[in-house]
C-alpha cells in the first residue's frame, strides 16, 4: 500500500505538476487577453492599493475596447488586408513546394539529397538578411506600400519551409501505388496528381497550416515595406497604430490581439487532425 501511495505521488511531482504549470503558462497570456480585452477603463488602470481591486477578472464586461478598435481605426481593413496576403502568399508557396517536393522525394537525379537540405537550410536564413535585396526588387517594380510586396516576400521563407516538409511527407509514400499506377497507362504527371497528391493531403494541409500562420503573424517585413495606414496587416496596424509615443491604449491594443488570433485558431482547430497526421507523416494503408 505505501509503495502505491508512493508511486501516486511521484507521478503528481514528475508528471502532472510539470504539465499543470506549463499549461498555466501557456493559456495565462490568453486569459490576460480575454479579460483586458472586456475590462472597462475605469478598473484597467485602476491603481493596485485600491479598494475592488481585481487583476485577474472584471466586474463589468464592456465591448467599448473592440467598438473602438472598428469605429477609431481601420482595423477591418487590416483585417481584409492580412487575410488577402496571407491567402495568396500561402497558395503560392503551397504550388511551389508541392513541385518541388514532389521532384526531391521522387526523381533521380544528382544532388537531389545535398538540394533538398540547402532548401531547409534557406528557410533558416534570418530575415533582416534579405531586408536589402527584398527592398531593392520591389522598388524596381513599383511594388512598394502595396499588399503585393508582401505577397512577393513572404513565399522567400514560405517555399523553402513547405518544400522541405512535403518532401519528407512524399517520402512516407510507397512508391509502388506510383508504379502501380503507371504500369496502368498512367503519366508521372497523372499519377502525382490522382495517386500522390490525394494521398499527401495532410501534408498539404500541414504545410498550408504552418504557411497560412507564419503570413498571419509577419510582422517586420510588413513594417518596413507597408507604411499606408489602409495598407497594414493587423500585426503591424494594432502596434504602430495604438501605441503613441509612451501611451499604450491596452484596452483596444488587447482586443485586436484577441480578434487577430481567431482565424489563426480556428484553422488549426478546424484542421488539427490532419494537421497533426501531416507532422506525424503516417499513411494509413
Amino acid at each position: 500500500m505505501a509503495m502505491i501511495e508512493g508511486s501516486r505521488a511521484r507521478k503528481v511531482v514528475v508528471f502532472y505538476a510539470p504539465l499543470l504549470a506549463f499549461i498555466f503558462g501557456l493559456l495565462f497570456p490568453f486569459y490576460w487577453m480575454l479579460v483586458t480585452t472586456f475590462r472597462p477603463d475605469g478598473e484597467l488602470y485602476r491603481p493596485w492599493n485600491r479598494a475592488n481591486y481585481s487583476p485577474f477578472w472584471t466586474m463589468h464586461p464592456t465591448l467599448e475596447h473592440i467598438r473602438y478598435l472598428f469605429a477609431e481605426t481601420l482595423f477591418g481593413t487590416w483585417l481584409y488586408n492580412t487575410m488577402f496576403i496571407s491567402i495568396v502568399s500561402t497558395l503560392i508557396s503551397l504550388f511551389c513546394g508541392l513541385l518541388a517536393g514532389y521532384a526531391l522525394a521522387r526523381l533521380r537525379f544528382k544532388l537531389a539529397g545535398g538540394l533538398g537540405t540547402s532548401i531547409f537550410i534557406t528557410y533558416l536564413v534570418p530575415p533582416t538578411l534579405l531586408f536589402i535585396p527584398l527592398a531593392e526588387i520591389t522598388r524596381t517594380f513599383h511594388l512598394t506600400d502595396t499588399p503585393w510586396a508582401l505577397i512577393l516576400t513572404y513565399p522567400t521563407f514560405l517555399i523553402p519551409f513547405c518544400t522541405w516538409l512535403l518532401m519528407g511527407y512524399f517520402k512516407t509514400i510507397p512508391k509502388e501505388l506510383e508504379e502501380c499506377a503507371r504500369i496502368d497507362g498512367a503519366s508521372r504527371i497523372q499519377a502525382m496528381v490522382r495517386i500522390i497528391f490525394p494521398i499527401a493531403t495532410p501534408g498539404i494541409l500541414s504545410a498550408g497550416i504552418f504557411a497560412f500562420t507564419l503570413s498571419w503573424n509577419e510582422f517586420i517585413y510588413a513594417l518596413v515595406f507597408v507604411s499606408t495606414t489602409q495598407q497594414k496587416t493587423v500585426p503591424v496596424g494594432v502596434v504602430s497604430e495604438l501605441i503613441r509615443g509612451d501611451v499604450f491604449y491596452w484596452g483596444p491594443l488587447m482586443a485586436g490581439a484577441l480578434l487577430g488570433s481567431i482565424p489563426v485558431a480556428f484553422v488549426y482547430a478546424f484542421f488539427v487532425e490532419h494537421y497533426v497526421a501531416g507532422l506525424t507523416g503516417s499513411v494509413k494503408g
